[in-house]
């Protein structure tokens, strides 16, 4: 029996990461809603990644989702809460056309909150990541080279 790669086993858990990112970027939603309260783009954004992992939109829609909430974050101070937070949304949605995207979710969730001066965002995201999908998420790239540049959080 083969091993599978990371990015095969991303792949087959792809909606359950779809899922974690949306529920990240929504955790940071509160820091571009306060500052762009009438843009409801990455609010929408955040509502078609879940759309998606359940199966009641196609990948093209939270594609066109996500790139609704990174033209939302062009829109802000540039290294933002807010540039941050639309961001995250926008990478949920993304993780409908590829698995990956949902770490830079939460690396851009964990931005907002460093951002704002609040720890232990990483702990959050890890304790609300299903079990089964820990060791899997350890092993990117992403997280860990976000773990040195984010020393604010306890990383588990």
């Amino acid at each position: 029996m083969k091993n599978k790669t990371l990015k095969e086993k991303l792949k087959e858990n792809q909606k359950i990461l779809a899922l974690w990112a949306a529920d990240c970027a929504e955790h940071v939603l509160k820091y571009f809603e306060k500052r762009f309260p009438e843009d409801k783009r990455p609010r929408n954004t955040i509502k078609s990644a879940r759309l998606w992992a359940r199966g009641k939109i196609k990948c093209g829609e939270a594609r066109k989702a996500a790139l609704a909430a990174h033209a939302a974050a062009r829109k802000c101070p540039h290294f933002s809460t807010a540039q941050f937070a639309a961001r995250a949304a926008g990478h949920a949605a993304a993780t409908a056309h590829v698995a990956g995207h949902a770490i830079h979710a939460a690396n851009y969730t964990s931005k907002t909150s460093n951002a704002k001066g609040i720890s232990g965002e990483r702990e959050w995201q890890y304790h609300h990541l299903p079990k089964s999908l820990r060791p899997l998420i350890k092993k990117m790239a992403a997280w860990k080279y976000s773990i040195t540049i984010l020393k604010k959080d306890k990383i588990v």
